[in-house]
């Protein structure tokens, strides 16, 4: 009895840091590097606000700053990844199905410019690409700043928030966890759904 006491406590004690640091990675490496693509994105945020509306010991303050701090910085280093490296980094990805969606982000950020880094959020692939094609294309710094400052409160907090309000929904506070795990898993096997398709489009090139 004493013993699952003590792993319940450890639980309420790291439990929150280990949410915090589990979703801060993840909402980094999908805005910095290329292979984030695969991860879950909206899908997170929105369990995880859902989670910090049930769980006592989780802050939705620091929860929110922790998101908002990766995403932000996250495009960052994606920015000043395509600005240091330029283009040719994009064209050492060899992969058909890959090229077709970078075109696809660079049309997107030539028509949209400013607006694109902060659409670009809400848009699965397209947030991972567009802070490297904005740094390739050398785009004014300031102007990307201010477009991913944007991009992340209106992504990263207004999501998150979305989530942790929903649990206030009579009934939906209950299945909290079976939401979140609906919503991420439904994230992960799309993501590896999609990373099958572009392999057997590979191969049969």
């Amino acid at each position: 009895m004493e013993l699952f006491t003590s792993i319940e406590s450890q639980f309420a004690e790291f439990g929150p840091l280990l949410l915090y640091f589990i979703v801060g990675t993840n909402v980094f490496v999908q805005s910095a590097l290329v292979f984030g693509f695969v991860l879950p994105g909206s899908s997170i945020l929105f369990s995880a606000g859902l989670v910090a509306a049930t769980e006592e010991n989780v802050s939705i303050t620091t929860l929110l700053t922790v998101i908002f701090m990766t995403a932000f910085v996250g495009n960052q280093v994606g920015f000043v990844i395509g600005r240091l490296i330029g283009r040719s980094y994009l064209s050492k990805k060899k992969s058909p199905s890959l090229q077709k969606v970078i075109r696809k982000c660079e049309s997107f950020y030539a028509k949209s410019g400013w607006w694109s880094v902060v659409a670009a959020r809400f848009i699965p692939w397209v947030r991972t690409f567009l802070p490297l094609i904005a740094g390739a294309s050398k785009m004014p710094y300031y102007k990307f700043l201010s477009a991913n400052i944007l991009g992340a409160i209106a992504w990263g907090v207004g999501i998150t928030l979305a989530g942790y309000y929903t649990a206030s929904i009579p009934g939906v506070k209950t299945f909290t966890y079976l939401i979140a795990g609906f919503f991420i898993t439904g994230s992960i096997v799309s993501a590896l759904v999609d990373y099958s398709r572009h392999r057997r489009a590979l191969r049969g090139m």
